[in-house]
């Protein structure tokens, strides 16, 4: 593959990233500390649009398998989908009215539309290229620009935001600056696949019941996909809580937000590199396990950070990025791997289907993450704000956003684990199904 493609594909992630990201760090502390919305109910606001995806994303994916288009099917929605995301995400945070409603109307309305852009990008890889290791690189490319993106956005936002003021001309601020990374990566997905390979259009199943039905018969993905979503609700909670924590343990409300994700981040792209030559020599499912205890380690390590050092929090941060950014890289690597064991055992293209189921997965446990974190701060006693600057809090309050930073993320993304066990979809079996494959088609021309 050009590694024009690979850069390509890989700027979508300014997309992903974004999306992904920043909605998770400010939406609820924007509705707790400058809306005052209640954290209970700040938690359902930030949920429910994000549940929604479960129902929108595979019906996306199934409108993209069946789109015909000189584009290919699924690069006229990486245009369209991305436009409308960055339109939407400026206006969540436009703030024409202090209003919890209008932010969850507009958001679910965000997450419509970055359901067509989302299914159909990570769809692309399972027709862009049949070689194992190849989907390996490309998923390495794309992950290195993830991080880019979340450290990017993540870092940047919170600072654009005190820039501006803070309160909702620091947001409104905030909004149009992501809504620009957005386009970036708009642009940069769309005409960098302008060469790609679109893959051979075969049948699909007549129905979304009967795709679904397929999807769950596939025991290899269906593991993977039980195992991403419940890591993605751990790493939802943990990115819900960067901006409490930065503010009610490490006392740094300015630049604490923006050093967490700078530490995040950064090591993050320079391992980028080493885990794909880890997943060389162990395959990708053990590397998988490794990257996902790296960060499950680290972050129960922070726990300890009222009585660490500024400086050992951060280092402690590096290394749950650095177990962030290989799970990220083996799981993307391993769902192609999934979708193009399928299309050789049925002969049916559906890959939409499975990314669909994938991506909504994702977007929910993501979005999980918040409804748990804002639970724990409900039940601790955290108190909101309307004055755009968080209210004093008591040490229960402060013990239930330690909790949520720290432990809660390290015990879910742990156990996650075990629904792996099972999951047989390495490069021979895939290698040895092609050869069958071969074998069956030459016998029934003899």
């Amino acid at each position: 593959m050009h590694p024009r493609v690979r850069i390509g594909y890989a700027l979508g992630s300014l997309v992903t990233g974004a999306f992904g990201t920043v909605p998770g760090l400010l939406l609820l502390p924007y509705l707790t500390d400058t809306l005052g919305v209640a954290a209970g109910m700040a938690g359902v606001l930030v949920l429910a649009p994000k549940a929604w995806d479960v129902l929108i994303n595979p019906v996306a994916g199934r409108i993209s398998d069946r789109t015909r288009t000189r584009w290919g099917a699924r690069r006229p929605y990486l245009l369209g989908g991305g436009l409308a995301v960055a339109v939407l995400f400026a206006a969540i945070f436009a703030a024409p009215v202090r209003s919890g409603l209008y932010v969850a109307l507009v958001f679910l309305a965000a997450a419509t539309a970055y359901a067509f852009y989302q299914v159909p990008y990570v769809a692309m890889p399972a027709e862009m290229t049949d070689d194992y290791a190849e989907r390996t690189r490309l998923m390495t490319w794309r992950v290195a620009l993830l991080a880019v993106a979340i450290l990017v956005s993540g870092a940047l936002a919170p600072l654009v935001t005190k820039q501006f003021g803070g309160g909702i001309p620091g947001h409104r601020a905030m909004g149009v600056f992501v809504a620009v990374l957005i386009l970036l990566g708009t642009a940069g997905s769309f005409l960098g696949t302008a060469g790609a390979p679109t893959g051979r259009v075969t049948q699909s199943e007549p129905s979304l019941a009967r795709q679904l039905r397929t999807a769950r018969e596939n025991g290899a993905f269906t593991r993977l996909l039980i195992c991403f979503i419940v890591q993605a609700a751990g790493i939802g909670t943990m990115l819900a809580g960067v901006s409490y924590f930065a503010t009610q343990i490490l006392e740094d409300p300015d630049t604490g937000a923006t050093m967490l994700f700078a530490c995040f981040v950064g090591p993050a792209l320079l391992v980028m590199p080493l885990w794909s030559r880890v997943g060389a020599r162990l395959g990708k499912l053990r590397a998988y396990v490794l990257a996902s205890l790296v960060f499950a380690a680290a972050a129960l390590l922070i726990a300890l950070a009222p009585v660490l050092p500024a400086a050992v929090v951060y280092v402690l941060t590096g290394l749950v990025g650095v177990g962030y950014a290989g799970q990220q890289v083996f799981g993307l690597a391993m769902l192609p791997d999934c979708i193009a064991y399928d299309a050789r055992r049925t002969g049916r293209r559906q890959a939409g289907v499975f990314t669909g189921l994938w991506t909504a997965g994702e977007t929910l446990g993501l979005a999980l993450g918040p409804g748990v974190f804002a639970l724990l701060l409900a039940a601790f006693g955290y108190v909101s704000s309307d004055s755009g600057s968080a209210a004093a809090q008591t040490g229960t309050a402060r013990l239930g956003v330690l909790l949520g930073f720290t432990v809660i993320p390290a015990v879910v993304v742990a156990l996650a684990l075990v629904t792996l066990r099972g999951y047989d979809l390495d490069e021979a079996r895939l290698a040895q199904h092609q050869l069958d494959e071969a074998q069956l088609a030459t016998n029934q021309e003899g």
